[in-house]
């Protein structure tokens, strides 16, 4: 018989890493612990540290994104505000 490929969420993957950043047990009673291989639980404690600056870039370019989607906004109301002058002054 061969076993299934386990998959893990994300939410799983990050409370296994954050408990072996804490270093209150070892590697080896973690991965005892969940169920998996110490090698596992160091690749996603490698990729995690990897990846961490990429939380604080996501908020920001999130605002940029906002700042940007107003001022299209903006200038799509000012524009039909124009639009609906002109059709004022030509049906005169």
């Amino acid at each position: 018989m061969s076993k299934k490929r386990r998959k893990f969420s994300s939410g799983f993957k990050a409370k296994v890493v954050l408990e072996a950043l804490k270093e209150r047990q070892t590697l080896q009673d973690l991965a005892s612990k969940y169920d998996l291989h110490s090698s596992q639980v160091v690749n996603w404690k490698k990729e995690f540290l990897a990846n961490a600056s990429e939380v604080f870039e996501a908020k920001t370019s999130n605002k940029k994104e906002e700042a940007g989607t107003e001022q299209l906004y903006n200038k799509i109301g000012h524009m039909q505000m124009q639009i609906d002058f002109l059709k004022k002054v030509l049906d005169k």
